[in-house]
């Protein structure tokens, strides 16, 4: 189609390339659109700087969760599924693209998007001209300049049609993530199904967790965040003790004693943990503290305590034999 549609945002032009289907799609916060794009030069030659069909992914962006090039997000507000459109901006809203490009072109060669800007303010980082490593990305950023962006829209999806990054979610969409995670990692263990149990309780411990960084440690808003937080590494540790991964046990059981020295079960779980890579005062330490911090553990801290000492005996049997095996053979 020739003519061209002058959106309602000054320094933009966009011209349908082909028509989609359906009414503009219904957006809230939250919202993912899946699409194509080129980004080319407004030069004679319209020379391609980008296309992410050659990269071989389609690009997502999700809505409210401010996307650095925020242009795009109202570009492709105005399209339909299926569309095609041409889009001319202005250098007021494409300041910002070398940056977008060099994170895109970092994730397509399988390196960190992040790397070289670290612990830096954007700012800071659109001014440093030579950061990018690709010099045509550099040239733009020491000349902003109009683009042109061609896109085709594949997808609209809401919020709870798509499995969403912890990142994209809202403060109430992670609270309300976190009992669905739980209950989920329950059901997987009555199931023995230990490693995926511990990947959705894991899940649930990152979402509180990053609730909690925006709370000052030790009052009432973390605490009840942390309150939340330490039965799902409990059971984190449980998993791991199913599969076996005993100085992962150890980590994060350690990590919580720092915090809760209390915590009966958190020192259950290292004991156990402890006694099954044969830390034996360690092992014998932490039960005895379980069975002082809880009574009602007194029996199952005692069949612990027997099986290790068993297993240590056995243990103690079996390794002088190997060193009198070596010393003889040594002695032949």
């Amino acid at each position: 189609m020739e003519e061209t549609y002058l959106l309602n945002v000054e320094g933009v032009k966009k011209k349908i390339l082909h028509g989609g289907r359906g009414e503009l799609p219904k957006l809230q916060d939250g919202s993912k659109f899946t699409f194509h794009f080129q980004t080319l030069k407004d030069n004679f030659e319209r020379t391609v700087i980008d296309d992410s069909r050659e990269a071989g992914m389609p690009m997502e962006i999700i809505v409210g969760k401010m996307f650095k090039l925020e242009i795009w997000e109202t570009l492709l507000s105005s399209m339909r599924i299926g569309e095609v459109a041409e889009f001319w901006c202005d250098a007021i809203h494409t300041g910002m693209y070398a940056l977008v490009s060099r994170g895109m072109r970092r994730i397509a060669e399988g390196r960190d998007p992040l790397e070289g800007q670290k612990h830096r303010c954007g700012m800071g980082n659109m001014f440093d001209y030579h950061s990018t490593g690709y010099d045509d990305l550099d040239e733009l950023q020491r000349t902003p300049q109009p683009l042109i962006f061609i896109m085709e829209l594949f997808r609209v999806e809401d919020p709870s049609a798509y499995k969403r990054d912890t990142w994209a979610m809202s403060k109430e969409e992670k609270l309300a993530a976190v009992p669905v995670l739980h209950s989920e990692g329950n059901r997987l263990v009555l199931r023995r199904e230990f490693a995926q149990a511990a990947a959705k309780y894991q899940e649930a411990v990152i979402c509180l967790r990053n609730l909690q960084a925006k709370e000052k440690p030790w009052e009432d808003g973390w605490l009840k965040l942390e309150s939340l937080v330490t039965p799902l590494v409990l059971n984190y540790c449980q998993c791991q003790l199913e599969l076996g991964e005993y100085y992962e046990v150890l980590e994060h059981t350690t990590e919580l004693l720092q915090k809760h020295n209390d915590n009966a079960k958190a020192y259950f779980k290292r004991a156990k943990a402890h006694a099954a890579v044969w830390n034996e005062r360690e092992a014998r330490e932490d039960f005895q503290r379980v069975a002082h911090l809880d009574p009602s553990m007194a029996a199952a801290v005692k069949k612990e305590l027997k099986q290790l000492g068993e297993r240590m005996r056995k243990k103690h049997v079996e390794d002088r034999k190997r060193y009198q095996g070596l010393f003889q053979s040594s002695q032949g």
